[in-house]
């Protein structure tokens, strides 16, 4: 059974940093397409970041140069570490994993959107 438990989330102030926490279990991450999601209030869910099992990541243009994905084998465990967090960045943030062998590509980010498993989420909170 696979499982995926984010942490990490909370309450920063504008400018200031988060790093999110993806533990997963059922299936190795490094050989898996793993990424991060979120959803705002009364928005669609949109794709963040994401690794696909080569090592390759993608980005949403609105984290680029702020926000990294990683990928820690050993600990089977997904990141995301956001900096300069702005008021448009809070969300409910979900982990997402998926078994597919392909690269992702460019776009993983949202191609993404159909993996088979998910995690509940984690909340952030910018205040400004």
């Amino acid at each position: 059974q696979v499982q995926l438990v984010e942490s990490g989330g909370g309450s920063v102030q504008a400018g200031g940093s988060l790093r999110l926490s993806c533990a997963a279990s059922g299936l190795t991450a490094s050989g898996s397409a793993m990424g991060w999601f979120r959803q705002g209030p009364g928005k669609e869910r949109e794709g963040v970041a994401s690794i696909d099992r080569y090592g390759s990541m993608s980005y949403a243009d609105s984290v680029k140069g702020r926000f990294t994905i990683s990928r820690d084998n050993a600990k089977n465990t997904l990141y995301l570490q956001m900096n300069s967090l702005k008021p448009e960045d809070p969300a409910r943030y979900y982990c997402a994993a998926d078994r597919c062998t392909s690269p992702l590509g460019a776009l993983g980010f949202r191609t993404l959107g159909r993996a088979d498993y998910w995690g509940q989420g984690t909340q952030v909170t910018v205040s400004s």
